[in-house]
């Protein structure tokens, strides 16, 4: 059994641990026949309280940083309470609505890219868009998707895409309603305002990806180029980086124009940060395509449960977790945000006792 009476971790204090290096210190000396007060000893003691000092400094600066009280604490605090009341909610939300608008999404794309005689981009763009899904998901719907836009062509591509229009305007419906609730705004607009709002981001959508296909000769003149000139390991392992960072790059784009159009009019502003959110999906997108084979494949018995509709939970889940990581950003948007009545600290000062001494002082 414990002494009651001995300290805990938490009752330690610094003269305590440096009574207690002082002990051991003068116990390992005295076992080897040495005085605990020699130079040697002493020089012992004397590393050792350093190291202890060193780590009680980087404990007080983190603490400093971010512990209760600081803006990092607040922040963290804010996006997990937000995430908490509204993540799992319009995570499940957008996971069902992004697998309904896939398909119409790929089908007005086609259409749209017809109308400038680029039809084949349509597959293009559906590689594109894999390409940031983990393997399994990526073949689930690669297959379906070809062969609806195959079977489609002419008129009936078109009324496809006005069903699509309206599906994938749905969806963004959804994470403008995530980034009001982030916000704490309501709707100042009609709802066939906003649906208008959302078809117009459909297209630039579209319009964005024939403009990054026909950016890719810079890709391939940059990859030639390192081929000639860099030695023949460097050159592969750039020619494979190439692709994943142009992805990213053009993943955190898409996030960021997403951002910026749907966050709600009074904090469109400079003064309230976009890219923050948009990085912070980005990499939660990255980390899960990254993470989630192995998780499929070592610990989700996905096919011994759902058999051969394995795959369509697959790409639900997928979709969850990254509607999850569009509801982080859109809280840490939202936490980062600072009023002018917060930065004048005439109001909203309870949770930053830092900036409210100031104001009194």
């Amino acid at each position: 059994m414990t002494d009651p009476a001995a300290p805990t971790d938490r009752q330690r204090g610094p003269d305590q641990e440096e009574a207690e290096t002082t002990a051991a210190v003068a116990g390992e000396f005295t076992t080897v026949g040495a005085s605990p007060h020699s130079p040697e000893a002493r020089r012992e003691r004397a590393k050792r309280l350093q190291k202890l000092a060193q780590a009680r400094g980087a404990v007080l600066r983190a603490r400093e940083r971010l512990g209760p009280g600081t803006r990092t604490y607040h922040i963290v605090r804010r996006v997990v309470v937000g995430a908490y009341f509204d993540g799992f909610i319009h995570a499940g939300n957008l996971a069902y609505l992004s697998l309904i608008a896939l398909f119409p999404f790929f089908i007005t794309a086609t259409a749209v890219m017809s109308a400038f005689g680029r039809t084949d981009d349509g597959l293009h763009a559906l590689s594109v868009v894999l390409a940031t899904m983990p393997p399994a998901v990526a073949a689930a719907l690669d297959g379906p998707i070809r062969e609806v836009l195959s079977a489609r062509s002419g008129l009936f591509l078109w009324l496809g895409a006005l069903v699509g229009l309206w599906t994938v305007g749905s969806l963004i419906e959804t994470i403008r309603d995530i980034l009001r609730r982030a916000y704490g705004t309501q709707a100042r607009r009609s709802f066939w305002a906003y649906r208008l709002h959302s078809i117009l981001l459909i297209i630039g959508a579209v319009l964005l990806l024939l403009l990054s296909f026909s950016l890719q000769i810079v890709t391939v003149a940059i990859d030639q180029f390192a081929a000639r000139l860099l030695p023949v390991e460097i050159a592969a392992y750039w020619s494979a980086a190439i692709p994943r960072l142009i992805s990213a790059g053009g993943l955190f784009l898409s996030l960021f124009l997403l951002f910026l159009s749907l966050t709600p009019h009074a904090y469109k502003g400079r003064a309230y940060p976009k890219w923050p959110g948009a990085l912070a999906t980005s990499l939660w997108w990255i980390g899960v395509t990254l993470a989630l084979p192995p998780l499929l494949a070592g610990i989700f018995a996905y096919d011994a449960t759902y058999g051969s509709l394995a795959g369509v939970m697959v790409a639900l889940f997928f979709f969850y977790l990254i509607g999850l990581g569009v509801v982080i950003g859109a809280e840490l948007n939202a936490a980062l945000a600072e009023t002018p009545e917060e930065a004048a600290s005439r109001v909203g000062q309870t949770d930053n006792p830092t900036r409210s001494a100031q104001a009194r002082n």
